[in-house]
């Protein structure tokens, strides 16, 4: 299975996530209606976070500002090895964790 694969099967077992292809190539993740984030094949994952923990991750090491708009909140993670493939999932889980909280958050106060 190749890096592509196993993430798309990864993130598309989670509850609710759906996925389409993306305007500019590539597969998109959507949870209740927002983009997780896109793959382009198996060479790079686009995620959107809020600019303090995309800060935060750049600062970490753990991706890289976004390879187009690289002052926005996005950032651009390459496949290179398989760790990236491992942490991509992992950054995917961790914006799906923060839009599954917000949605709950949002339902309580409908």
């Amino acid at each position: 299975m190749n890096a592509a694969d196993r993430i798309r099967q990864t993130i598309s077992a989670w509850p609710g996530v759906s996925e389409a292809p993306h305007r500019f190539g590539g597969i998109e993740f959507r949870y209740a209606g927002k983009e997780l984030g896109h793959l382009h094949e198996d060479r790079l994952a686009d995620l959107p976070f809020p600019r303090s923990v995309r800060d935060q991750l750049v600062a970490d090491g753990e991706a890289e500002p976004h390879h187009i708009y690289p002052d926005s909140g996005w950032v651009s993670v390459w496949i290179r090895k398989e760790e990236d493939v491992d942490r991509i999932i992992r950054l995917f889980r961790m914006q799906y964790d923060r839009l599954v909280k917000k949605v709950g958050q949002s339902e309580q106060t409908d």
